[in-house]
């Protein structure tokens, strides 16, 4: 049945593609906020260089969890990160893109039926928010942030799930998590884009939607076998936070969408957070008794990257060493005191990219400035003295993790009766990279 599936599904995107001409004839008609290309090659130059750096984080991402895990799992890790950017690229291209920045329906989702097959996405128009670059780069700078997330979720269910039913949640997720987050929170026309909430390149989108189904996955599928074992390779896990702290330059600092000031304040947030909070971790790992760690520093580091996400476009640089100082601090107390015996989040995918986000999330409340980004308004940040701010992205953040957690337990359930979630006992003791690869160290 799954061969008949899988051939049904490649000839059909096979004969879509090669008759798009005439099934979506390109469109010649602006739609509201797609606007005529007043082209800057400066602004063009930086963002394709911002796309492709926020797509090395996806492979990086792959060798942060990959030196994680044990040996026998390490293959799996890592291509479950590599075919993120495999099956995402092609769905965003078929209804992806479409559904996160289509024409809006009720400000929930976009309508996919204009981008289809990336119909009306050209080189030779505009989306209104990033007037300078053509809507195609825009629409595949956006791209990546769709690839990552998804491969975020799968540290919490390491070494124990099975490859085609991830593939076949991730799609899911796409579609019924992402899309309408993305869609609330960056499309104009969005719920939470109206409401004024502030996430400059993914708090709510990338991170606590992450985090949130990273917890509902491990939830779902229960604890492996044997939780402890030793990394595999330490230094991939370096390796993979120097790709992770390179790429991110583009994640945040691409989120400008132009070669500007704000560009520069971003990237100068993002890599004072990273190094704030790498700091903080191991400083608060001695302080606490235990040893100054390559693991601890490594992800200290992203904890940093992850916190400061969404407000790297609107604090200064001493609110960005807070934010780093602070997320470190409260990810490293939630991962000593997570119940592991209860919830097997293996990676602590949820400890650090979901409670990172929503404490960058709380922090942009407070430390928002419009001194920095004048899209801030009379609204600024509790620390100037007005809360109004702060608890928009307060509901924001409650929202969010409410339907983020139930929408993904529910695709993981639903998944789970069209094809099982989770590996045998056997092949879980065998390791994942020879039984669902035929492939190992």
């Amino acid at each position: 049945m799954r061969k008949i599936i899988l051939s049904v599904v490649l000839i059909t995107i096979l004969v879509l593609s090669i008759f798009s001409i005439y099934l979506f004839p390109e469109s010649k008609i602006l739609g509201a906020h797609i606007v005529p290309l007043k082209l800057d090659s400066g602004d063009t130059a930086w963002m394709l260089v911002a796309t492709g750096l926020v797509l090395l984080m996806t492979p990086g991402l792959g060798f942060f969890y990959g030196g994680m895990v044990g040996k026998k799992n390490v293959i799996s890790t890592v291509l479950q990160s590599f075919m993120a950017m495999v099956i995402v690229t092609v769905l965003w291209v078929v209804v992806g893109f479409g559904l996160c920045f289509g024409p809006s329906i009720g400000g929930f989702i976009g309508d996919p039926t204009s981008n289809l097959f990336f119909n009306g996405v050209t080189a030779t128009t505009a989306w209104e928010l990033a007037p300078t670059i053509p809507f195609i780069l825009f629409a595949l700078f956006q791209a990546k942030f769709a690839i990552i997330t998804p491969a975020l979720i799968t540290g919490a269910f390491a070494e124990r799930v099975r490859f085609w039913a991830y593939l076949l949640f991730m799609v899911l997720f796409i579609v019924f998590v992402y899309a309408p987050l993305c869609h609330m929170t960056w499309h104009p026309d969005g719920l939470f884009f109206r409401w004024g909430v502030l996430d400059f390149a993914g708090g709510t989108v990338v991170h606590m939607s992450a985090g949130w189904a990273a917890l509902a996955g491990a939830i779902f599928l229960g604890k492996r076998k044997v939780q402890k074992s030793n990394p595999a390779r330490i230094t991939y896990v370096l390796l993979g936070t120097g790709l992770l702290w390179f790429g991110w330059f583009g994640f945040n600092a691409g989120s400008a969408v132009g070669s500007n000031g704000l560009a520069a304040q971003a990237l100068g947030t993002t890599t004072v957070a990273a190094a704030a909070a790498a700091m903080g971790w191991v400083f608060l790992d001695k302080i606490l008794g235990h040893k100054l760690s390559a693991m601890g520093a490594c992800i200290g580091a992203v904890v940093g990257l992850v916190a400061i996400t969404p407000a790297a476009g609107f604090v200064t640089i001493p609110s960005a060493l807070a934010i780093g100082f602070i997320a470190s601090f409260v990810s490293n107390l939630v991962v000593s005191k997570f119940p592991k015996g209860k919830v097997d989040d293996a990676l602590d995918v949820f400890a650090c990219h979901g409670v990172g986000g929503m404490i960058g999330m709380l922090l942009t409340g407070v430390f928002a400035s419009k001194s920095v980004n004048t899209i801030v308004g009379d609204n600024q940040g509790l620390i100037y003295g007005d809360a109004t701010m702060f608890l928009i992205q307060l509901k924001a953040l409650v929202l969010v993790s409410i339907f983020a957690f139930t929408a993904s337990y529910t695709l993981f359930f639903i998944v789970n009766k069209i094809t099982p979630l989770r590996v045998s006992e056997e092949k879980e003791e065998l390791g994942l990279d020879i039984t669902q690869h035929g492939e190992q160290l």
